[in-house]
């Protein structure tokens, strides 16, 4: 019962006008997320807000009141129990610093699969190099590959001249192109159930480490080392997100016993394979440019020192941008939740 009817109106304004507040925001900004607190806040103002109608139908003196409030109660209900789609707005900067680098997060066993994968054909390549370096015309595909590395090296370092004048646009679009349409192949594969893409991870794997261990043997290391980590720091991680997306399909393909139709298990991961091979995309940009006007100058054009430390910060500012971005405070752990209740 209420005793002092205008002072209670006076007392609970205040409330039902935070909670008009959130649904004219709700209702005006299509893709609002409320978070966790957000949502705990708004279910309190709706009850709130009802049980302060209830209490007002005994009362005929304060018609306008009771309308906003029954407006009010049926416009919360209306939120709380809605179905209807909300519009999606592309946002590339939202995109690229939460959603790709959360559904990296989300699927990150098969990232450590195909890291594992890699790993195990670069020992694979390694060891076959240094137990047999004449096998180096069996494993690397490359001409240039094939010679010795110290000849290789001390050619380089005699090369005062910009080699690449003029082409460097060129050769960083074939770069991009290139490295793309090989990522997408990997990612492909995973319609062989796999076993493709297991195999491109594997026989990466199996290259980098025969160059490697071969470049390390001539005592090569540092041009090496200058010669890979401004492109590579960004190159093999994308090449290793493709077989990440290559993994999930496979699995989806799969099924891993799942009672869920095949068709529906492709389309629960076909936005997270857009998502990661379009993050692969840009990160192979980047990388081509890299290669073309940084990695093929060495010493004396450019300090091995410098290219070195470049690919270093690259591939730390890589590592916090995957495991760091797009996260919440609370330990990391997401409070944004839909705004249906």
């Amino acid at each position: 019962m209420i005793i002092d009817l205008q002072r209670f109106i006076e007392t609970e304004r205040e409330f039902w006008s935070e909670l008009e507040t959130l649904l004219n925001r709700f209702e005006t900004e299509p893709e609002y997320r409320m978070t966790l607190k957000e949502i705990e806040r708004f279910h309190l103002l709706y009850q709130r807000t009802s049980a302060d109608l209830q209490r007002m139908m005994t009362f005929s003196s304060e018609p306008e009141v009771h309308r906003y409030l029954e407006s009010l109660t049926a416009r919360a209900y209306a939120c709380i129990h809605e179905i209807r789609e909300r519009p999606y707005r592309l946002s590339p900067l939202k995109w690229f610093f939460r959603t790709l680098p959360r559904t990296f997060r989300k699927h990150i066993r098969a990232f450590a699969l195909s890291l594992i994968i890699t790993a195990a054909g670069f020992l694979f390549g390694g060891i076959a190099i240094a137990l047999d370096p004449g096998s180096k015309a069996v494993f690397l595909p490359l001409e240039h590959l094939i010679g010795s590395p110290s000849e290789r090296v001390a050619e380089e370092e005699m090369a005062s001249e910009d080699r690449l004048r003029g082409v460097k646009r060129t050769g960083a679009a074939w770069y991009m192109s290139h490295n793309t349409r090989v990522s997408i192949f990997v990612m492909a594969l995973g319609m062989t159930w796999g076993v493709g893409t297991v195999l491109m991870l594997f026989y990466n794997g199996v290259i980098l480490g025969a160059v490697t261990i071969d470049y390390f043997l001539a005592r090569q290391g540092e041009f090496l080392i200058a010669w890979l980590s401004p492109h590579g720091v960004i190159e093999i991680p994308a090449v290793l997100i493709a077989g990440q997306a290559g993994l999930i399909l496979a699995g989806a393909l799969i099924g891993w016993g799942r009672p869920v139709s095949m068709g529906s298990r492709l389309r629960e991961i076909s936005g997270d394979l857009m998502n990661l091979i379009c993050g692969v995309a840009l990160m192979l940009a980047w990388a081509g440019f890299i290669e073309s006007f940084v990695s093929q100058y060495h010493e004396p054009v450019i300090p091995y020192a410098f290219k070195i430390a470049f690919g270093t910060a690259e591939f730390v500012l890589l590592i916090l941008f995957f495991t760091l971005s797009g996260r919440k405070s609370g330990g990391g752990r997401s409070n944004e939740l839909s705004p249906r209740m």
